[in-house]
């Protein structure tokens, strides 16, 4: 099966994989299942690198970083394209929650137009769902 992993998911696998729960780590672990993220991930990734010092003792630079999550965890970098532009344009936001974060947005987005399941420990993914998110909620 595939699987769109979330920002936050991918910081527990590197830094903090015994804080997945056992139904994220069987997923990651079962080799029949391939494993994407979006290149709104990824550039989320690259700004918490070069702004926050996000994961920059395991690597020397961010690109290094990049081709580890894609060599090493074999989690690929999906990218995005007009269908998931025109979903995310359609998508009503969860203003209950004040989830204002666009680039959340554009990873369900993401995970909506190609009907990948979506990991994340982001409890406001749950209010996509009625929109065609299949969201597996990492417990914490």
């Amino acid at each position: 099966m595939r699987y769109l992993i979330d920002t936050n998911i991918i910081v527990y696998i590197i830094s903090d994989p015994d804080s997945l729960d056992n139904n994220v780590k069987a997923i990651i672990a079962d080799p029949d299942n391939i494993l994407y993220t979006s290149a709104e991930s990824a550039k989320e990734l690259v700004i918490a690198y070069r702004n926050k010092g996000l994961l920059t003792k395991r690597w020397k630079n961010v690109e290094d970083m990049l081709h580890s999550i894609e060599d090493e965890y074999c989690i690929y970098i999906r990218p995005l394209n007009r269908e998931h532009i025109y979903t995310y344009a359609r998508l009503r936001l969860n203003t209950q929650q004040d989830h204002k974060d666009p680039s959340d947005h554009v990873i369900i987005s993401h995970a909506i137009t190609e009907h990948l399941p979506l990991i994340s420990s982001d409890t406001r993914f749950g209010y996509y769902r009625p929109q065609g998110l299949d969201f597996i909620h990492k417990q914490r």
